[in-house]
């Protein structure tokens, strides 16, 4: 059984090595991992989200028991993040919360995507798109509070208004084409208008080159990062993101929550996605925890073959899906 989630997971995976290894060897240049993750982002992306939203069956109405289950993971891993960070290493605040930030930001796009289609289908693409619906703009508020908050702290000065740091992460979320499609799809579910057969054909051609093409532009975008120094956080903050927030989430959409199965195979596949490279960004943006965040987004996703391998394993096992 292992053996064959194994030999599903792989070319996922192996796609992403593809990427590596054509930006390592130099066979495409960095601008074409900038031109091809662009394309990925702003086009390919969008038009899949779109596509699945507006066909999606959401007669149950919102899902909230699944977003419970998923944020409270996230909050989870988030505060053991930021305690190891702090407490463990003595780092300051904007060091804790790249901390929190590497142990609970999944890659839900660019891995999330492609892995919940291989492994679930099209059905499964559903839960995903509703965590993904509302997972960037909450996670991009709270990491503009935080580490406006957390740099107010380590200076001495004085943090901005938290509705002013609301304020302009909206502004920028409001640009987002992520942010754009999810509004557009929901938009165009409240006409009731049936998509003509011409414009559905060209979605999907488009959509289809989506998920390969994430996942080698990703691979790609991973030579900017590998092994650091202070390599003991990255390994903890690891350890948190592929081991205790899956664990969480399942325990919560399982026990808690009763989700029907395959959400909570979803969900909980979602929380063991490697860590989002938004934790680097924000370590650049912030100067700090550069090693850490590096460190962390290479290492789960090194180890993600095995782990999420592990997950859909233990998944089956336990939902018999």
């Amino acid at each position: 059984m292992f053996v064959q989630t194994l030999t599903i997971v792989a070319p996922v995976f192996l796609l992403i090595g593809f990427g590596y290894g054509l930006a390592r060897t130099k066979i495409l240049s960095m601008k074409v991992s900038e031109a091809l993750g662009e394309f990925v982002y702003v086009v390919a992306i969008p038009i899949l989200i779109f596509r699945t939203l507006v066909t999606a069956d959401l007669s149950a109405g919102l899902p909230w028991a699944l977003w419970a289950s998923y944020f409270l993971g996230i909050a989870c891993a988030w505060a053991l993040g930021t305690l190891v960070i702090r407490k463990g290493f003595g780092r300051d605040a904007r060091a804790g919360a790249i901390g929190a930030i590497s142990a609970a930001f999944a890659n839900t796009i660019l891995v999330g995507l492609p892995l919940i289609a291989a492994v679930y289908g099209d059905d499964g693409l559903v839960p995903l798109l509703l965590i993904v619906s509302i997972h960037l703009a909450f996670m991009t508020v709270l990491m503009a509070i935080v580490m406006e908050r957390a740099a107010a702290h380590d200076s001495g000065g004085k943090s901005p208004p938290v509705l002013t740091l609301i304020k302009s992460a909206a502004k920028s979320l409001i640009r987002n084409p992520l942010v754009i499609t999810i509004i557009a799809a929901f938009c165009w579910r409240l006409t009731g208008f049936e998509m003509s057969s011409l414009a559905s054909d060209l979605l999907n051609r488009i959509g289809a080159t989506a998920l390969p093409l994430a996942l080698i532009s990703l691979g790609m975008s991973l030579v900017q990062y590998g092994m650091r120094g202070n390599i003991l956080p990255g390994l903890l903050l690891s350890a948190i993101k592929i081991v205790i927030m899956p664990a969480t989430v399942f325990s919560l959409g399982y026990f808690v929550f009763n989700l029907p199965p395959l959400w909570v195979a979803v969900s909980t596949l979602t929380a063991a996605c490697p860590t989002g490279i938004n934790a680097y960004v924000f370590a650049n943006k912030y100067g700090t925890g550069h090693a850490m965040s590096a460190n962390a987004i290479t290492v789960t996703t090194a180890l993600a073959v095995l782990t999420t391998s592990l997950w859909i394993w233990f998944l089956e096992y336990v939902l018999s899906l």
